[in-house]
């Protein structure tokens, strides 16, 4: 049973709808929260698609971040620093569709009905780790695929990759993986004791 679940037993279609439909306007709204956590500064956005995953589960985790980027596709500034499908073209596409397998990925831990920060903590570390296939494939890919100029991103050799795309944003990913972990499992004490 997932935390969505847990808080809506009956869960109808339109509980369902309207958690989809809100949890992805939670993604946009936290994609333009900026923080300073050094080397660089960093959005929200995985935070919330971590804890959206974990707290919805693979089904509605992944539906919400497949509206999430049709908001985008649609021209709505739901991105990071206001953008919109334009990014589907841009350095940080293969983040975008990452995202997806993310939010479907720790959904599956949960479905599984694992609940603890120490489990869910772990999940979302690895997860954030991983977002970096699609992202650098993307970034490095993008130029033989479509005749795109990469090495205007910085994505024209491993080590500009490294320096651009991985290193600034290590560990603010997993302490936001972390948080997200915090949060689920917190709400999940906090239900049982209300119980």
């Amino acid at each position: 049973m997932t935390l969505s679940h847990a808080l809506f037993p009956s869960m109808s279609r339109l509980t369902q709808v309207l958690l989809v439909l809100g949890g992805a306007a939670v993604i946009a709204v936290a994609a333009q929260i900026s923080v300073n956590i050094w080397p660089v500064s960093m959005t929200l956005q995985t935070l919330a698609i971590l804890a959206i995953g974990f707290a919805y589960g693979a089904r509605l985790g992944g539906a919400t971040l497949v509206t999430y980027l049709g908001y985008g596709a649609m021209g709505l500034p739901v991105f990071s620093k206001g953008m919109n499908g334009v990014a589907f073209f841009g350095p940080t596409a293969g983040f975008l569709v990452g995202f997806v397998f993310m939010a479907i990925l720790a959904g599956m831990v949960t479905d599984r009905g694992q609940r603890s920060f120490a489990v869910l903590a772990i999940t979302g570390v690895v997860l954030s780790a991983m977002i970096y296939i699609p992202g650098v494939a993307w970034a490095m890919g993008a130029d033989a695929m479509l005749g795109l100029d990469t090495s205007k991103w910085g994505a024209d050799s491993f080590a500009s990759i490294w320096t651009w795309y991985m290193s600034p944003f290590i560990i603010g990913d997993a302490v936001k993986a972390v948080i997200a972990a915090l949060i689920v499992s917190g709400a999940w004490v906090a239900l049982k004791k209300r119980a």
